[in-house]
């Protein structure tokens, strides 16, 4: 776990997130062979066959081995302007059977589009893809999608549904952290997700974030 990295603190507080040859040279060529004279009673006469040549092709195999790097996504930096008007765009349907959620995910972290429904921090991981879908909601106020995420266990569902697909995570784990604990946008290998909310609820003291890994 990365050592946490100060973030504004009045940002977080509105905040919670549903989110790299082998060759065979076996030469063998026979010998030429050339007939011998041949004597007759009439008269000397020598015949020279055509040599024949005899010759057994190598067959070379070269096997390359290439290595492929990822880049993971970069995470925004939080904004300064957290009430700030952004554009609406719909990313996918967020669904979390275990506490009854079932809405419509944004893109964006700003309580505008909070108020909407959960956001999505923009430059992490896409549903599905490589790193770490990090998602913010609220708890207490407006609809409340979050409120209940303390309630989740592992082996809990969470999915997105977008124009891709249906991408399943399972919940591995929970915990609460400070305000300051921006390491939980961090990206990852493979494919993340995190939820963060503020904790208790009702209060900005700390954060409770749940931690899930793509399963289908």
């Amino acid at each position: 776990m990365l050592s946490p990295r100060l973030v504004p603190i009045g940002m977080l507080a509105a905040l919670a997130v549903v989110g790299v040859a082998c060759s065979g040279d076996d030469d063998a060529t026979a010998p030429t062979t050339t007939a011998a004279p041949v004597p007759t009673t009439a008269a000397t006469t020598t015949t020279t066959m055509p040599a024949t040549t005899t010759t057994t092709s190598t067959s070379t195999t070269t096997t390359t081995t290439t290595t492929t790097t990822t880049t993971l996504p970069t995470p925004i930096a939080p904004p300064a302007d957290t009430r700030s008007e952004e554009p609406i765009v719909e990313l996918s349907l967020l669904e979390i059977p275990a506490i009854d959620v079932s809405m419509t995910m944004y893109e964006g972290i700003r309580l505008t589009t909070l108020d909407r429904g959960p956001g999505h921090w923009p430059g992490t991981a896409v549903p599905g893809g490589p790193g770490n879908v990090v998602v913010a909601g609220h708890r207490t106020s407006g609809h409340q999608v979050f409120r209940n995420v303390d309630q989740l266990v592992p082996g809990d569902e969470i999915v997105f549904t977008d124009t891709v697909g249906r991408h399943v995570y399972r919940v591995t784990g929970t915990e609460v952290v400070k305000p300051t604990a921006l390491w939980i946008v961090d990206q990852t290998p493979t494919p993340t997700a995190t939820l963060f909310a503020c904790h208790p609820p009702g209060s900005t003291a700390e954060r409770i974030v749940v931690f899930a890994e793509l399963v289908t």
